[in-house]
C-alpha cells in the first residue's frame, strides 16, 4: 500500500525556514522524503538548517530573501526552478507579530506586520502557484493563527493578518484546486517558539493563557509537523481550501 504520508521525490519551498515552526517543517519534510527549498532573511540559521537536511540526505538549497518586495519573491522562484526544477509544495510560514495595544498601533506597525503576513504570503502563492499550474499539480499550506479565528487583545494587526489568510485560503482553493493545486492553511493555537520565549516565560502572561487552552499547556513547533505533512501529501488529497485548527482547543471554547 502507498504511504499516503511520503513526501519522497517531492520538492518543498519554506518561508520562514531558519528558525520555530519553519525549520521544523523543513526538517520534517526532508524526513518524509522531500527535498527542501529553504528561505528566510537569517543566513546563518539558513546555512544550519541545509547542513541538517543534508544530514537526512535530502538535496537543500537555501536562499536568503526579503519577502516584502514582490519582485525578490520572482527571483526567488526562478533560483528555485534554476536549482531544482520543480516546486511541488509551498508551506508560507514566514509572519512577524506586534504587542501593543490598539490605540497605540502605529501605521508603520500595521504595514510591517500585513507586508510579512499577508502581502508577502499571497505573493508567494502567486508565483509559486504559477509554477504548480504549469506542472498541473502543487500543494500550498500557508500560516494563518487561531487568533485569526477568534482575535486576541493587544493582536490587532496579527489577528487581522491571519484572519485574510484564512479567507486567501478559502479563495485560491476556489480557483486552482480544479488545476491540481490543493491550498490549504494551518491554525496553530499558541505555540512556545524562540521569538515568544520572553513573553511565555512570564508566569502571569503564561498562566492566563493556558487557562484558555484545554489541553493546558502550549505547543512545540515540532507538533505543528504532522498537520503540514498531512496537507503536503496524498492523505489529504481531497482537502482544499480549508484551515486547520491545530490549538489544542483553543477555540473550542
Amino acid at each position: 500500500m502507498q504511504d499516503l504520508f511520503s513526501l519522497q521525490g517531492k520538492v518543498a519551498l519554506i518561508t520562514g525556514a531558519a528558525q520555530g515552526i519553519g525549520r521544523e517543517i523543513a526538517l520534517g519534510f526532508a524526513q518524509s522524503g522531500a527535498d527542501i527549498v529553504g528561505v528566510d532573511i537569517n543566513e546563518e540559521r539558513l546555512q544550519k538548517l541545509k547542513g541538517e537536511v543534508e544530514d537526512l540526505k535530502r538535496r537543500c538549497l537555501v536562499l536568503k530573501v526579503d519577502l516584502v518586495q514582490p519582485e525578490n519573491i520572482d527571483r526567488m522562484v526562478a533560483d528555485a526552478l534554476t536549482a531544482v526544477g520543480r516546486i511541488d509544495i509551498l508551506a508560507n510560514i514566514a509572519g512577524v507579530n506586534v504587542h501593543k495595544p490598539a490605540e497605540d498601533m502605529s501605521e508603520k506597525d500595521w504595514d510591517f506586520v500585513l507586508d510579512v503576513n499577508l502581502k508577502a504570503l499571497f505573493f508567494c502563492c502567486q508565483a509559486v502557484g504559477k509554477v504548480m499550474l504549469r506542472q498541473g499539480s502543487g500543494r500550498i499550506i500557508n500560516m494563518s493563527s487561531s487568533f485569526g479565528i477568534v482575535g486576541f487583545g493587544g493582536r490587532t494587526a496579527y489577528a487581522a493578518s491571519k484572519a485574510a489568510v484564512a479567507n486567501l485560503t478559502k479563495t485560491l482553493a476556489l480557483e486552482w484546486s480544479a488545476k491540481g493545486i490543493n491550498v490549504n492553511a494551518i491554525a496553530p493555537g499558541p505555540v512556545w517558539t524562540e521569538a515568544r520565549h520572553e513573553l511565555f516565560s512570564n508566569p502571569e502572561f503564561y498562566g492566563n493563557l493556558i487557562k484558555k487552552v484545554p489541553i493546558n499547556r502550549t505547543a512545540k513547533p515540532a507538533e505543528i509537523v504532522g498537520p503540514a505533512i498531512f496537507l503536503a501529501s496524498e492523505a489529504s488529497s481531497f482537502v482544499t481550501g480549508e484551515t486547520l485548527l491545530v490549538d489544542g482547543g483553543f477555540c473550542a471554547q
